[in-house]
C-alpha cells in the first residue's frame, strides 16, 4: 500500500460553537429533549440555537436532586445550564415511552461544571435496560450516543453507580431515525469518536440541518480540500445533510491512498463504519474517480465512484475486529483511476453485545408503578429492570432465569412490614408467574379478595398481622387441595367462612401456624436459658484478660521473628546504607548477628501502602517456604514502626538488569530462561501449594530478586491476596498492581483469580525476551503485548529478540517461549493456561536450549506465512 499519512480520528478534529441554521425547520415529531435539571415551572422552552424544544425531566424519572455547574462555565446550548445528580441508591433510571421495532439515536450529554465544589470528575456506567452501553469517565465534558432499536414501548435510560462519585446528567435525547439505515441488527451501535465531516468551514453541523439531530463535527484536515456551493442530494436512508456533503478532502499527495487511523477501547470489540460520499468536483471527459474502500486491510467495496452531486454510503456489512487495538480505514485509488479518492464524511461505531434480555412485560415496570401508586411506597431500588442484571435485581423480589436470551419471570415478591394500608390491590394479579407473596405485617384492611387465590403460580400467600376481615372465599379451600398454603394468622376478624362469628374464629388451613407450636417454642427456649443461668461459672485464675486491639492492629498469627525497632536500627547501622525505595518505604541493607546479610524495607509515614498491606506479607511469608519464593527473616511492629526483615539478594532485580542498569555483560538467553523457570515455580506454588491459594497481584520484573547464584526469588507480598476454591472461580476487589502489567479483565470486571498473575507473568516473559519497556509511546505498538503481537503478524520475529543476545540461543526455545507468552496475555482469562502448565512449558523450552543449540534451523528461516498464521488470530490487549 505504500507509506502514507494517516489521519487520527480520536484527536484531530476541532471544536468551534458555530451552528448552521436554515430557515426551513423540519419536524421534531417522535423526538424526546430532556433538559436535566430543569425546574418544571421553567420548562418547555425552544434552544435558540438549534430551534430544538426542550422540557424537564422531573416526569422521567423518580429520584435525583437538581444541581447547577459552577458561574465560570459557560454554554453554547441551554439545555447544559442544568444538571441532575443521584446521591441515592445504585442505579436511577429514566423511563421513556417509545415505539417498539424502531430505530433512535440516544444521545447523554454531560456538563460537570464543578457543581458540587469537588473538582473530581464522576465515573459511572450508562445501562440501556438491563444492558450495560458505555463506563462514563468525564474527564471532560462530552456526549455519549448509541443507535438502538427498541424492544418494548418503554426504553430505561439507567446512570449507575459504580465506585465513590456520584453520576450526574445534563441532557438525554432520543431521535428516532430510519430502521434501513444504521445497522442495528448486528447489534446496537456505539459511536466511538465525534462524527467527522471533511469540510474547513469550521462548525458544528446538527438539527435542524441534519433531520434526524445528528451532530457533525469538523476536522483539522492536513489534506486537499474541496468544496462545491451546489446543493447535493441525498436519497439514501442516510439523508446525510447537504452541508456535510458539499464539502470533502482528496489526499495532498495524489499518488498515495487516503488513510485515517480509528482506536476502539477493547480489543474485541466489533466495528461497524460509515463512509459518506458525493462526487463534488467537476469532472473532465477523461477524468475517473475510482478506488477500493479498505477496513484493516479487508475490501469492504471495490472499485467505487462517487455519483456527481449526490450523497451515497457505504458501510461493511459484517462487523469487524481490528488487529491490536486500532483500526486502517484506507482508501486506495485503482490502476484505471485518473484522480485521487474522496470522502465527505465518516462515522465509526463499535457493535455493542447486549445480552440480558428484559424481564418479561406481564412482569414489568407498569405493574410495580401501580402498586407503588396504591400505596405510596417509593422504593429507590426499584428503577430499572426488575430482574436483570441480577447483580441490580430489585429489593424485595425473586426472580427465575433460564439463560441470559430468555425473559426472567418474576416468582416471589416479599413486601412485608412495608407499611401498606388499604385493600390488597387488584395489581397484584398482573403477577402471572408470582409463586410466593408476602403482604405480612402491614396495616392491610377489607376482605382477603378472591382473585388471589385465583393466581394458579401462587403457592404461598402470608397475610399475617394485618387488619383483614371477613370469611375466606371458598376459592381458597378448593386451591388448599392443590398445595396453597395461606397464613392469615394475627388477623382475628377473619373466619372460615360466613358462618363464623366474632372471635369463635376458625383457622382455615392447616398450614397456618398453631399458637401451641409457638408457646411450645417459647417454653423451650426458656427452659434453656434457666439452665444456662443455674450452671456454676468456672473461671480459671492462672488466666490474665487480655486487652482488645482495634481490628486494624490485631495481632499478626505468630509472634515469632519478631524484632523490636531498636534492634532494626542496630541491624542496619542505623539505617545508613540504602539498597532502594519502593511503594512501602526505604530499603535498607542490614546484617543479622554481623554475619546474615538482610535487607529491611521500613514503611514511611507517606507510604501508598499501610498496615493492612504490612500484615498481608508477613502472614503470608510466615506460612509460605519455597525456594523462589524470598524468605522473611523477621518484622518489626512496634508503635507506628513497621518493618520487613527479608534475606538479602545481593544481585539486584531482573529489571535492573534487562534494563543494563547494573552494568555488565547482558544476560544470557540460558540465564533468562533459568530466571523466568524458577519465578514460574514461585507462582506455581502460590496457587497450587499453598492452603487457601494465594494471587500475589504484582508480578513484575522489580519484584523478582537475584540471590548470589542468580537464583530467582518472587518478592513484595503486599498486595497478595486468598482466592477461592471450590466451586467458585474468583474473588471481587478493589483492582490493585502496576499498569502495564494489570490483567485487563481483572481491571474491568475486579473479578480476581490465579489467572490474573498469569496474564502478569506473560508480560515479564515478553520483557526478558525482548528488554524492551512494557510502555513505550514511541513505537508502532504502545503496549508491549500489542508490539509483539504486532511484529509477529509481519514475521519479524528477530527485531522482537533482545538483539544484545547476538543470536545466542536455541531459536525454537525463543519461539516456543514467544508462544508461551503471547498465550498467557490472552485477554480472555479463560483462555490462558496455569501457572502449571506454564511451568512445564518453559522446562522445556530450557530443555532445547540446553540441547543441540547449532543444530537447529536458523530463526530466520521460519517463514512469514507461518509466524502470520500463528499470531494474527490472538487478540493483543492494548496499553490500559
Amino acid at each position: 500500500m505504500g507509506c502514507h499519512c494517516k489521519l487520527l480520528l480520536a484527536v484531530s478534529f476541532g471544536i468551534f460553537a458555530i451552528i448552521h441554521i436554515v430557515k426551513a425547520q423540519p419536524d421534531q415529531q417522535g423526538f424526546i429533549s430532556l433538559d436535566c435539571g430543569l425546574p418544571p415551572g421553567e420548562s418547555p422552552y425552544t434552544d435558540p440555537v438549534t430551534g430544538l424544544t426542550f422540557s424537564s425531566d422531573a416526569d422521567y424519572i423518580q429520584s435525583g436532586k437538581r444541581g447547577e455547574p459552577g458561574d465560570s462555565v459557560t454554554y453554547t446550548y441551554r439545555q447544559y445550564k442544568d444538571l441532575r445528580y443521584f446521591p441515592d441508591g445504585i442505579r436511577n433510571c429514566y423511563n421513556l415511552a417509545v415505539n417498539k421495532g424502531t430505530n433512535y439515536l440516544i444521545r447523554a450529554g454531560f456538563s460537570y461544571g464543578n457543581y458540587d465544589g469537588l473538582n473530581v470528575y464522576p465515573k459511572f456506567d450508562l445501562h440501556v435496560g438491563p444492558n450495560m452501553w458505555i463506563a462514563v469517565d468525564l474527564d471532560n465534558d462530552d456526549d455519549r450516543e448509541i443507535i438502538y432499536m427498541s424492544k418494548s414501548n418503554l426504553l430505561q435510560i439507567c446512570l449507575v453507580k459504580t465506585g465513590s462519585t456520584i453520576p450526574m446528567i445534563s441532557t438525554l435525547e432520543l431521535r428516532p431515525v430510519r430502521n434501513d439505515s444504521y445497522m442495528t441488527q448486528l447489534g446496537p451501535l456505539n459511536l466511538i469518536y465525534r462524527r467527522a465531516y471533511t469540510g474547513n468551514s469550521g462548525g458544528f453541523i446538527r438539527y435542524p440541518d441534519d433531520v434526524f439531530d445528528r451532530k457533525w463535527v469538523p476536522y483539522n484536515w492536513f489534506e486537499t480540500n474541496v468544496n462545491t456551493t451546489l446543493n447535493v442530494t441525498s436519497s439514501n436512508p442516510f439523508v446525510v445533510p447537504d452541508a456535510v456533503s458539499r464539502s470533502g478532502i482528496s489526499p495532498r499527495n495524489v499518488t498515495l491512498p487516503l488513510g485515517f487511523y480509528m482506536f476502539t477501547n477493547d480489543d474485541s470489540d466489533k466495528v461497524n463504519v460509515y463512509f459518506h460520499f458525493a462526487e463534488i468536483q467537476t469532472l473532465n471527459a477523461n477524468d475517473t474517480r475510482e478506488f477500493d474502500i479498505l477496513l484493516d486491510g479487508d475490501i469492504i467495496h471495490k472499485a467505487y465512484s462517487p455519483k456527481v452531486l449526490q450523497s451515497e454510503t457505504k458501510y461493511n456489512i459484517s462487523p469487524q475486529k481490528c488487529g491490536f487495538g486500532s483500526c486502517d480505514l484506507d482508501l486506495v485509488r485503482t490502476q484505471r483511476s485518473t484522480l485521487p479518492p474522496l470522502i465527505n464524511a465518516i462515522e465509526t461505531f463499535t457493535v455493542l453485545d447486549f445480552p440480558y434480555a428484559e424481564t418479561n412485560p406481564d412482569d414489568g415496570i407498569r405493574c410495580y408503578e401501580n402498586i407503588q401508586e396504591s400505596y405510596g411506597l417509593n422504593i429507590i431500588s426499584w428503577q430499572g429492570d426488575p430482574c436483570v442484571p441480577e447483580l441490580l435485581k430489585w429489593e424485595d423480589l425473586k426472580c427465575s432465569y433460564t439463560n441470559k436470551s430468555t425473559p426472567p419471570r418474576v416468582i416471589s415478591l416479599d413486601l412485608s412490614s412495608h407499611g401498606l394500608k388499604g385493600v390488597i390491590t387488584h395489581a397484584f394479579q398482573n403477577l402471572t408467574e408470582l409463586q410466593k407473596l408476602d403482604l405480612s405485617n402491614n396495616s392491610l384492611t377489607g376482605e382477603v379478595p378472591e382473585f388471589i387465590a385465583s393466581m394458579k403460580s401462587l403457592s404461598i400467600i402470608n397475610l399475617n398481622w394485618n387488619d383483614l376481615t371477613g370469611p375466606l372465599p371458598k376459592t381458597f379451600h378448593d386451591r388448599e387441595k392443590s398445595g396453597l398454603k395461606l397464613t392469615v394468622q394475627g388477623n382475628p376478624r377473619i373466619c372460615a367462612d360466613a358462618s363464623c362469628k366474632g372471635n369463635n374464629q376458625k383457622y382455615v388451613l392447616p398450614v397456618v401456624a398453631s399458637a401451641a407450636s409457638v408457646l411450645i417454642i417459647i417454653a423451650m427456649v426458656i427452659l434453656i436459658l434457666v439452665f444456662k443461668k443455674k450452671r456454676p461459672t468456672q473461671v480459671d485464675s492462672s488466666s490474665t484478660v487480655q486487652p482488645v486491639l482495634p481490628t486494624s492492629r490485631q495481632s499478626i498469627i505468630t509472634q515469632t521473628k519478631r524484632f523490636t525497632y531498636s534492634e532494626v536500627a542496630a541491624f542496619t547501622d542505623n539505617f545508613e546504607r540504602v539498597l532502594g525505595e519502593g511503594g512501602f518505604g526505604v530499603v535498607y541493607h542490614g546484617s543479622l548477628n554481623g554475619t546474615q546479610p538482610i535487607a529491611v524495607k521500613l514503611l514511611s509515614q507517606s507510604s501508598v501502602q499501610g498496615y493492612k498491606e504490612f500484615k498481608a506479607e508477613v502472614e503470608l511469608l510466615l506460612r509460605v517456604h519455597h525456594v523462589n519464593l524470598v524468605s522473611l527473616v523477621g518484622y518489626c511492629d512496634e508503635e507506628g514502626h513497621l518493618a520487613l526483615l527479608y534475606e538479602y539478594a545481593p544481585n539486584g532485580d531482573l529489571k535492573q538488569h534487562l534494563s543494563g542498569e547494573r552494568g555488565g555483560s547482558p544476560l544470557k538467553w540460558s540465564s533468562r530462561l533459568k530466571i523466568v523457570v524458577e519465578t514460574a515455580q514461585g507462582l506455581e506454588y502460590l496457587h497450587t501449594g499453598c492452603q487457601p491459594p494465594m494471587v500475589h497481584r504484582d508480578v513484575k520484573t522489580t519484584n523478582i530478586l537475584l540471590d548470589e547464584h542468580f537464583q530467582a526469588k518472587l518478592a513484595d507480598f503486599g498486595l497478595s491476596r486468598s482466592f477461592p476454591i471450590g466451586g467458585e472461580t474468583h474473588v471481587s476487589t478493589a483492582v490493585a498492581g502496576t499498569p502495564g502489567y494489570l490483567d485487563p479483565e481483572y481491571y474491568r470486571t475486579n473479578r480476581l483469580n490465579e489467572k490474573s498473575d498469569v496474564y502478569s507473568f506473560g508480560i515479564v516473559l515478553l520483557e526478558i525476551i525482548t528488554s524492551r519497556p512494557v510502555i513505550q509511546q514511541t513505537r508502532e505498538r504502545t503496549h508491549i503485548a500489542a508490539w509483539v503481537g504486532y511484529m509477529l503478524s509481519k514475521g519479524d520475529i528477530e527485531n522482537v529478540v533482545d538483539p544484545r543476545l547476538n543470536k545466542d540461543y536455541e531459536p525454537t526455545s525463543v519461539w516456543k517461549a514467544l508462544e508461551i507468552a503471547m498465550s498467557c496475555v490472552n485477554p480472555s482469562s479463560e483462555k490462558r493456561p496455569t501457572m502449571s502448565q506454564v511451568t512445564n512449558e518453559l522446562k522445556q523450552c530450557l530443555t532445547l536450549d540446553n540441547s543441540k543449540r547449532g543444530g537447529r534451523e536458523d530463526m530466520g528461516s521460519r517463514s512469514s506465512a507461518e509466524m502470520s498464521t500463528s499470531f494474527t488470530t490472538e487478540i493483543i490487549p492494548k496499553a490500559r
